[in-house]
């Protein structure tokens, strides 16, 4: 199929395209890497009197670190984050999640800000950033405005981003010294979309008592799951593989995934338990101290 018709502009500054998402509110899509809005076009399950294509901008094409966080702006392209050494050294749970991404192929022209703000709930980077407390930036007429990564997702393919603003950089601390990471997922095949994925981030004492966890999951809701309690169970004790088991079976208790095609309510229910034990036991191989 192809796309209904829709009009076109290709400005040169961030200026040019909030101004034009200003005009045009709700009936405006933007363009950046397109790897999920072409799709969409074609198959017009979504229908834009206008396109805001915004690849021309090069103020928003690049990768900083600065002030102990890592600065994405919203042309950089996947791909690039991935084999960016600064992410690599200071962040390496994103360039992890990266390499689950689709192929390479979609990476090379697929953006970190785009698939934010597509919002698909079985995407790795949204889970990352709810995880890492990442801020986004978005611009419009109005000016800047910094969203809480926790603040973002509203629900499926939803976020808190108004009709006439710009997702312009997202910004993701760099992990702390000493902190055991691991991202992991479960697709039928690399590059399909997640069935479940875990993004969990591990912090221990001297005395091996744990001081910090986070354990973020995708593929199970509308929006990326924090598991607070099972957070809150993990710190103040060790970390062993019976606790990570528990940890499982807690956080996949009270959840309701979507069933499909693909999988039933009950396997996702049953994978987002084995993930979680399986991310736990990854993050506190990688501990230090």
């Amino acid at each position: 199929m192809k796309p209904a018709p829709f009009r076109y502009a290709c400005p040169l500054d961030v200026g040019e395209a909030t101004a034009l998402l200003a005009e045009h509110g709700a009936d405006a899509k933007i363009l950046a890497g397109g790897q999920s809005l072409m799709p969409l076009l074609n198959m017009r399950l979504v229908r834009p009197a206008f396109l805001v294509d915004i690849n021309r901008i090069r103020s928003l094409d690049y990768l900083r670190a600065e002030n102990g966080h890592l600065a994405i702006g919203a042309v950089a392209r996947d791909r690039d984050v991935e084999l960016w050494a600064g992410a690599r050294e200071r962040c390496p749970i994103l360039t992890e999640s990266l390499r689950w991404v689709g192929h390479v192929e979609i990476r090379n022209r697929g953006t970190v800000c785009g698939s934010l703000a597509h919002a698909d709930p079985a995407a790795e980077l949204p889970v990352v950033a709810v995880a890492l407390d990442a801020t986004l930036i978005a611009e419009s007429v109005r000016g800047p405005r910094a969203i809480p990564a926790s603040q973002f997702f509203r629900s499926l393919l939803t976020t808190a981003l108004a009709a006439d603003e710009l997702l312009t950089e997202v910004r993701l601390p760099a992990l702390r010294p000493g902190t055991g990471w691991a991202f992991v997922e479960f697709a039928r095949r690399q590059g399909d979309f997640a069935l479940a994925v875990v993004a969990a981030l591990l912090q221990r004492g001297p005395d091996g008592i744990c001081t910090d966890a986070r354990v973020v999951l995708g593929g199970v809701d509308s929006v990326p799951v924090r598991a607070r309690a099972a957070e809150q169970y993990l710190v103040g004790g060790r970390l062993t593989k019976e606790r990570f088991t528990t940890a499982g079976q807690d956080v996949a208790a009270p959840l309701n995934p979507p069933g499909d095609i693909h999988a039933s309510t009950a396997y996702r229910r049953t994978l987002a338990a084995v993930l979680v034990e399986r991310a736990l036991t990854v993050a506190v191989d990688r501990l230090c101290g």
